[in-house]
């Protein structure tokens, strides 16, 4: 009778741990780098796909809050579940590939690092908010012609109109603030992506940092893009409608407090704990 084969001892891979936080700071500093030295084209094709992307997110979030005729709903809980849905809108551009311009503003750490130009940054910004801008006017197009508001009996459209309508009359000063806390917790959620090793660490990065701001009611500028236009296209031909100029209000001031939270918060803050005395011109960055 044969003797059994020897079983070899099993061995286990071990799974490598998130990057450290300043390996973190070096992977955003080179992103930035290649972010600012891609090509036009490539940037605003991205930049479409990205704005389209958080008005997905967005859709999702208003047909989830939105309570039917003689539903109620538990304020914080459904803040909390709304917000878990606007997540796709960034697990997309994430995991997807794309060009946001919230999550851009961490370039600022690739120029105070030296390793790129005010321009280049400012190039890329620009580009990439018209992109972004795109993407969201188009995907207002798309929900428009697929009578998306009509669900629920109108009530979709009704809560589509009330969020815009909100945003219009927020005054500048809380605008502004709503803008800082945003992408504060929006470009932690890229950051804290840039530390994860696999898809599944990407998603679950990302989820709570953007579900507490929506829950908490801040103010994302690419979200706006999208969610301005529809609910001035939806009060078009009503007694009441909503005007571009407040629409554009709302946007500046968004914007500027994103910029300042994301770069100001967050980029600048890490660049000066990780990378400060890691500085280079941008010429020698290549």
């Amino acid at each position: 009778m044969n003797a059994p084969l020897p079983t070899s001892p099993s061995t286990s891979v071990p799974m490598p741990d998130a990057y450290a936080p300043a390996e973190v700071a070096e992977r955003v500093r080179d992103v930035g780098v290649k972010k600012a030295t891609a090509s036009a084209v490539t940037l605003l094709a991205l930049a479409v796909l990205a704005g389209a992307f958080i008005a997905l997110g967005a859709l999702f979030y208003v047909v989830t809050v939105t309570a039917g005729p003689g539903q109620t709903s538990h304020f914080g809980f459904t803040r909390l579940i709304g917000g878990a849905a606007f997540s796709l809108g960034l697990i997309l551009v994430v995991v997807g590939g794309a060009e946001l311009f919230t999550g851009n503003n961490l370039m600022a750490m690739a120029w105070a690092a030296g390793r790129v130009t005010g321009v280049q940054v400012l190039r890329n910004w620009g580009l990439v908010y018209l992109g972004n801008l795109a993407g969201a006017i188009g995907t207002v197009a798309l929900v428009l012609l697929a009578g998306i508001p009509q669900m629920g009996d109108g009530v979709v459209g009704e809560t589509m109109i009330r969020i815009a309508r909100a945003k219009v009359t927020l005054d500048p000063v809380s605008a502004l603030a709503r803008g800082v806390l945003c992408n504060v917790l929006v470009c932690l959620a890229v950051w804290l992506c840039m530390a994860a090793r696999s898809v599944t660490d990407k998603i679950l990065a990302i989820v709570f940092p953007i579900s507490a701001f929506v829950a908490c009611g801040f103010e994302h500028s690419v979200a706006n893009m999208f969610f301005l236009p529809l609910g001035i296209a939806l009060t078009a031909s009503g007694g009441d409608p909503i005007a571009w100029t407040g629409a554009w209000v709302n946007l500046a001031v968004v914007t500027i407090g994103n910029v300042i939270g994301g770069t100001g918060l967050v980029a600048l803050v890490y660049w000066f704990v990780y990378l400060r005395g890691d500085g280079m011109s941008p010429e020698a960055g290549g």
